[in-house]
């Protein structure tokens, strides 16, 4: 298992960055400026290589890939940052994964509302709209001990919310094969006031429960409308 910029004996802190665009740059930049090891993490490698010499370790990674997550022991960074902003596929997955891998805090960014409103329903622990936070401030945030820690995709794939069909009720998830059946990702149960991120199989599904899935239009129609 690899690790990066690890270094015994130091007290600073370490985070991680994923999504090295102009909002995770600067967030990234103002850590490593303040005294933090920062992994900057991104599947496009060129970016990787521009911000190399302004981040303490860059890495190209596909970071929807959970493998690949634990393959970097991710999750001995407490804090990572989601800052992924146009793909809001990968941003969702990317933090699904992270929190599924049991990173103790997960902060993602957000274009809109209804993103953040998402976001949080999948167990991330903070989400920012750069409209209204600039990464320096972000990053200012997480380091102070204060700090605690149905919308389309593209044409035709979405996230959505449905009330678990009668049909599926009293089974688990792993026999109601949604993924198989229908062609959708749970990424999320609300059980009424709680929100379950990654449910596990064994999960048996309740009649007044709902799924957060992501997938193509007409998979989740026919979910909604499974009898």
């Amino acid at each position: 298992m690899m690790k990066f910029g690890r270094k015994s004996g130091e007290s600073r802190q370490e985070y991680a960055v994923i999504g090295l665009g102009r909002f995770g740059t600067s967030v990234a930049r103002t850590l490593v400026e303040a005294g933090h090891t920062v992994l900057g993490i991104d599947r496009d490698e060129s970016y990787v290589q521009r911000y190399s010499h302004l981040i303490t370790q860059t890495l190209a990674l596909d970071s929807t890939d959970e493998e690949a997550l634990k393959e970097i022991d991710i999750v001995s960074y407490q804090t990572v940052i989601v800052a992924i902003g146009t793909n809001f596929e990968a941003n969702l997955l990317t933090a699904v994964a992270l929190k599924s891998l049991g990173v103790k805090t997960v902060i993602c960014k957000a274009t809109t509302e209804i993103q953040r409103d998402i976001l949080l329903k999948v167990g991330v622990d903070r989400v920012v709209l750069p409209e209204f936070e600039a990464g320096e401030r972000l990053a200012t945030m997480i380091t102070s001990p204060a700090v605690v820690g149905q919308m389309m995709l593209c044409p035709g794939y979405r996230v959505s919310e449905v009330q678990v069909p009668r049909a599926l009720v009293n089974m688990s998830l792993e026999d109601s094969n949604i993924a198989g059946r229908f062609g959708l990702s749970v990424v999320a149960l609300q059980r009424g006031s709680n929100v379950i991120p990654t449910p596990k199989k064994s999960t048996v599904l309740r009649e007044d429960d709902f799924l957060v899935v992501i997938g193509a239009d007409e998979a989740v129609l026919k979910l909604s409308n499974h009898i």
